[in-house]
């Protein structure tokens, strides 16, 4: 795969700390290994730097990973309607934004 084009295709990433995009001045391939290819980013907006670490593939479909079964998926892939964006707006409102305690076992 041709080093400009991968270029290219990463400068639609954005930076993750101002959310600005990547010129494809300011990312530098630093090598590959067949489909993983491994780069430096920097954001001349918020002057961040970063390593990516990508997998980018010539053709073809890449797989899905997942540990889900299909029931799950198809049970997980239903759409959300006005009831549900409610019901959130109802628990948002008086979240404190403590997740640990959300996601702890009691």
């Amino acid at each position: 795969m041709d080093e400009k084009f991968v270029r290219k295709l990463l400068s639609n990433m954005k930076c993750g700390i101002c959310g600005c995009q990547y010129d494809s001045g300011n990312i530098k391939i630093l090598g590959h290994r067949e489909d993983l290819w491994f780069l430096s980013v920097f954001c001349p907006s918020c002057k961040s730097q970063g390593l990516v670490a990508a997998v980018v593939k010539a053709e073809g479909r890449c797989e899905i990973l997942t540990e889900l079964t299909e029931e799950e998926r198809r049970k997980l892939s239903i759409p959300v309607n006005s009831d549900d964006v409610i019901d959130v707006h109802a628990f948002l409102k008086d979240f404190s934004g403590d997740f640990s305690s959300l996601f702890t076992e009691k």
